[in-house]
């Protein structure tokens, strides 16, 4: 996109190019800021060293039947000029994810993925520690629906329709089919004709949410010809309407207009019979004065031996049981279950793509290339803006290519796949990067994976994590892994946002650039800000005052553990505190990370900081206790500011990195305090802190509150008629006057 966009503007940039570049300054950027990756492991996805792996699964899918072209109608995006997967058109637009074009409907030959084979088993998020919205978004998108398949037989062929309502079947008074649907020919009479062919040509030039959108006016022509009900013989109307649609379905329903809403509308407009099939326990409905389509329970009626059965739209319901059995005994229809989930449409007519590893042949067909020829290699010389088809079908050196099989011409796959799908597997190739004779070395991944913890967007919750999740089961079946689910836990980061609350954009001028705030503030600031500016996975909007805020923070701790301390003296008591503020410290702070918490995490650092300098002297600095509180903080920060903690940490006289430094521990007896503090209130407003022991019974605790010279004056002059205590947290008196 970003090579397309450069020469659009003028700019000759090859992919490669930009894309080596933009790597080169990422990889500065991530060194920069301090993360700690292993960068022997790297991996670049546009490397053929890695994208000859993508093209050796396609081709172990291609052979086990998981890969497979097809005709369809599939999305198109008219700006990019290439075809995209379902769960890259997104909102209610229906708009390309990637830069935010309509997108339209074209019929193409593509590649697919069959990742419908795996839907049940996409359904089952057992032992998965995964947020439940992602949880909720994958299931929802792969749309598990059971119902019955029924035949309506016509003149063209059978009509088949997947209902979840088989219950209703009686009151199926007309069929419509999608205007792109097989069978439209077949079905217009000579008398229609004309009207079918101008409403379909109409038809194809709407969206589908122009199609499907609530409220608007039913539209539709009669095909001329009818369908029998097969429950009852009766003959029904076949209709052609816009609101039904070839991608979902059979691209055909049953019209039951008594109990579904745009079914209603749709018979309303025409004039069609409505017959009521459920009754709802306290009314009789009548087609004919109907308002509106009975969408409840109710029992069912109008509907030969059914009448008096309780019908429901759960899938167990007594009426959709018996009516499914009794399909299957008469051969009219059968148990289903139908999934809103279609295959991964991986074809991208798109230059900057792995190379799809398929040749076409006059006398052998379509035919893998040879694993020991992978990669087949992009070529560079090419040109790569996009036309609707693959700019690699004008390169003939690319093109033109031998059979593997019988070793005559033949040509090459032009389209390119999915980008996705380089993302859906490499993480395995991380742990061996440059084996060269599998795709992962089995014994390494053995050790390492699944992946313990994985963060990012919920943006990519049906496109790349559903498509990691498909990925790893494919890879379990091949041989490699004996478990199900690439991530045990997954955690959702939220989004930083411009000072303005909104997205940041070039266009609205509000984007922060990580390069100037490293060089303004460095680093390890810039980290803990980020740390520091809201939950980590709800994100905030980005404040310059609160990075100041921050420096601060960073520039006191080191003070404390650096500066020279004054003279002083200390107590026992001091000891004490000290000591149960560091292991309280240590306690929340592990709780915290572990719980991806990290703006609490660095709060509660910040108050131990302030309670530290408080007591730092001479005198305190020389105790175990004072060593034991700066090791523990400069151990507690390094992972959020691993520059400053590893430059301390040298200073305070240690030649090893901090960061091969064990996680510090607390020690529980520290945390059990001799007295505690408790608010005293006086008709519920706050009058006293007191300290009491901490095992103290309630009659010492009220009678240390009673002496405290700032609630006795608020008990002088009036009558207790209660004393509540609620034990170490505080002591109410409610007085009479």
């Amino acid at each position: 996109n970003a090579a397309v966009k450069a020469a659009q503007r003028g700019e000759n940039v090859h992919p490669a190019t930009l894309t080596y570049s933009q790597i080169e300054k990422m990889d500065k950027q991530f060194k920069q800021m301090g993360a700690m990756f292993d960068w022997s492991k790297k991996i670049v996805t546009c490397d053929p060293e890695y994208y000859k792996w993508n093209q050796w699964f396609f081709i172990q899918m291609f052979n086990k039947g998981l890969a497979y072209k097809k005709h369809s109608p599939v999305d198109f995006c008219p700006s990019c000029n290439t075809t995209l997967a379902r769960e890259q058109v997104v909102g209610d637009d229906k708009l390309c994810e990637r830069c935010g074009t309509p997108v339209v409907k074209k019929e193409l030959s593509q590649w697919y993925f069959k990742i419908t084979d795996y839907a049940d088993e996409l359904l089952d998020f057992s032992g998965l520690d995964w947020p439940k919205r992602v949880r909720e978004m994958q299931t929802n998108w792969i749309g598990r629906s059971e119902g019955a398949e029924v035949s309506f037989e016509t003149k063209a062929g059978s009509l088949e329709v997947f209902t979840t309502r088989p219950d209703t079947l009686w009151g199926a008074t007309f069929m419509v089919i999608a205007p792109e649907h097989q069978y439209v020919a077949d079905l217009t009479s000579d008398e229609q004709k004309q009207a079918v062919e101008q409403y379909v040509e109409t038809a194809k030039r709407k969206t589908e949410i122009e199609r499907q959108a609530e409220g608007k006016e039913k539209t539709g022509v009669f095909t001329g010809s009818y369908a029998k009900n097969p429950v009852n013989g009766k003959d029904i109307p076949i209709w052609i309407a816009d609101y039904v649609l070839m991608g979902y379905g059979t691209g055909a329903i049953m019209a039951v207009p008594a109990h579904d809403t745009r079914d209603f509308e749709f018979a309303r407009a025409f004039n069609l019979e409505i017959i009521p099939v459920i009754m709802p326990a306290d009314q009789n409905l009548v087609g004919e004065t109907m308002t509106e389509a009975y969408t409840g329970d109710g029992i069912m009626a109008n509907s030969a031996h059914f009448d008096g059965t309780l019908a429901g739209k759960d899938a167990d319901a007594e009426g959709i049981t018996k009516v499914i059995a009794y399909l299957e005994e008469k051969n009219i229809g059968k148990k289903q279950v139908t999934y809103r989930l279609r295959d991964w449409l991986v074809s991208r007519q798109r230059y900057w793509g792995t190379p799809i590893p398929i040749i076409y042949c006059d006398d052998c067909g379509t035919v893998a290339a040879n694993e020991a020829d992978l990669p087949v290699e992009l070529p560079t010389d090419i040109e790569f803006m996009p036309t609707g088809e693959s700019p690699l079908n004008s390169h003939q050196g690319f093109l033109n290519t031998s059979c593997p099989k019988c070793g005559k011409a033949a040509t090459r796959e032009t389209d390119t796949l999915d980008t996705f799908i380089d993302s859906s597997w490499y993480w395995f190739r991380y742990l061996s990067p440059d084996k060269d004779d599998a795709p992962m070395d089995k014994n390494i991944v053995a050790a390492w994976t699944p992946v313990d913890t994985y963060t990012g967007g919920i943006e990519h919750a049906i496109l790349h994590l559903l498509y990691s999740r498909f990925f790893t089961k494919v890879i379990r079946d091949l041989g490699f892994i004996n478990y199900d689910e690439p991530f045990k836990q997954l955690r959702n980061q939220g989004m930083i946002l411009g000072e303005d609350n909104q997205k940041m954009s070039k266009s609205r001028g509000n984007v922060v650039n990580p390069d100037d705030l490293v060089a303004d503030y460095g680093a390890d600031i810039v980290r803990s800000y980020l740390m520091f500016i809201g939950p980590w996975d709800q994100g905030a909007p980005w404040n310059y005052q609160a990075i100041e805020g921050v420096a601060r923070f960073l520039n006191r701790l080191w003070a404390l553990i650096l500066d020279q301390a004054n003279e002083g003296i200390f107590t026992k008591k001091d000891i004490k505190e000290l000591k149960f503020a560091v292991h309280n410290a240590i306690k929340e702070v592990t709780e915290d990370f572990e719980g991806f918490r990290f703006n609490t995490a660095i709060a509660e650092m910040m108050s131990l900081i302030n309670m530290m300098t408080k007591l730092k002297s001479a005198c305190i600095v020389g105790t175990d206790e004072w060593q034991e509180g700066i090791t523990a903080l400069m151990k507690m920060i390094a992972p959020i500011a691993p520059h400053i903690a590893e430059e301390l940490w040298h200073r305070t006289a240690h030649n090893s990195s901090i960061h091969l430094e064990a996680w510090p521990s607390y020690d529980a007896s520290a945390l059990v305090k001799d007295s505690i503090n408790m608010v005293v209130q006086v008709n519920g407003k706050v009058r006293a802190q007191i300290e009491v022991a901490a095992d103290a019974s309630k009659d010492d605790i009220l009678a240390v509150a009673k002496a405290d010279d700032k609630v006795a004056k608020y008990l002088a002059d009036g009558q207790i008629v209660r004393e509540i205590v609620v034990p170490k947290k505080l002591i109410n008196f409610v007085v009479k006057a």
